[in-house]
């Protein structure tokens, strides 16, 4: 499918944007008339360590009450690479079959799934700093956890996360992922699925595939690109410096990545992680795997894809009362310092 590329990006625009996002119908604002420079968003610096490598809890799990490893990768120096055990503080209740709980007109059901934390080795060496082989061998046991998993009775969907930093909910400093398998299929995963679903019907074409081709031929988003992957500020970004790390190929299902797509992942996602690292000076962040549900139903037009969600501005009255976010640069200006900060390697 071929797509005429229109700039409309100009320089020193002046007047504020209403974008949409293609798939969810979202609506974002992006304030040229609060503009800041890039390095101004350097500010949101996240707060430093204060428990140390000493007092950690990940630093030795098993010394320090968490369960039993359900999965470890082991160093060759006898010590370990990586990690996988239960939370000790889970948000669900795990293995049990979930009942339904109702009250008057209200519906709800026990919180039942499973919740577990992937914890590399070193207490300062955070996915930033890290070798392209460290960060395949996350997405490796991503995907292993994810298909012990996604058969059980109590799972419909699973929800893989980091927190990096104090200030988006990271309640222990050392380098870690969580795992959080439900029943239920959040509602912002539904849109996304309803989106992609709709535009297929509406115009014949996967609106992922839509969005790749268009990015890798207008460029002004890329941060970085790959053979296979490819790492871009979405054109409705809903904060400053939101980077998606997306196949490039049509796949809805993480857990059908091969070796050799993980380390080509890998690649691209150090080098997004690297660029939000040097440009705004190691800023905290949330990012988050967004995959076709486990439930046993076709998700064709779905393509799963990681987003990553710098932690650059708080959100007050306008936001919380609309949920409408107001950015205060432009992702092609964002994209375009990304770029930049790789040049400098």
């Amino acid at each position: 499918m071929h797509l005429t590329v229109k700039n409309t990006h100009k320089e020193g625009l002046t007047e504020s944007e209403l974008r949409q996002d293609i798939v969810t119908g979202d609506w974002v604002i992006i304030a040229t008339s609060r503009a800041k420079r890039p390095h101004e968003f350097a500010q949101f610096r996240r707060v430093e360590d204060t428990v140390g490598v000493h007092d950690c809890l990940f630093e030795h799990p098993e010394e320090s009450g968490q369960e039993k490893d359900v999965l470890i990768y082991n160093s060759g120096e006898n010590d370990w690479s990586l990690r996988v055990f239960p939370n000790k503080y889970p948000a669900v209740s795990r293995g049990k079959v979930p009942r339904s709980l109702e009250e008057g007109p209200y519906f709800a059901m026990t919180g039942t799934g499973y919740h577990e934390v992937i914890a590399t080795r070193d207490h300062y060496d955070h996915i930033a700093l890290m070798e392209v082989w460290q960060i395949a061998e996350i997405f490796d046991a991503y995907q292993d956890r994810y298909l012990s998993l996604m058969k059980k009775k109590s799972v419909n969907y699973i929800q893989i996360f980091h927190n990096h930093g104090t200030e988006v909910g990271a309640s222990i400093a050392h380098p870690h992922s969580q795992l959080i398998a439900v029943p239920i299929i959040s509602p912002y995963v539904q849109l996304e699925l309803k989106g992609a679903e709709s535009y297929f019907r509406s115009h014949k074409h996967k609106v992922y595939s839509v969005m790749v081709e268009y990015e890798i031929e207008a460029k002004k988003r890329v941060v970085y690109e790959n053979d296979d992957f490819i790492a871009f500020c979405p054109f409705a970004s809903r904060a400053a410096f939101e980077v998606w790390v997306m196949p490039k190929k049509h796949s809805p299902y993480f857990e059908r990545i091969t070796d050799d797509e993980k380390f080509k992942l890998a690649e691209v996602f150090q080098k997004a992680m690297q660029s939000l690292y040097k440009g705004l000076g190691d800023p905290p962040y949330n990012f988050y795997l967004h995959t076709a549900p486990c439930d046993g139903k076709d998700y064709g037009a779905y393509r799963w894809h990681i987003e990553i969600l710098p932690h650059t501005a708080v959100w007050a009255g306008f936001e919380l009362s609309t949920g409408v976010e107001i950015s205060t640069i432009q992702p092609e200006v964002a994209a375009e310092f990304l770029r930049d900060q790789l040049k400098e390697n």
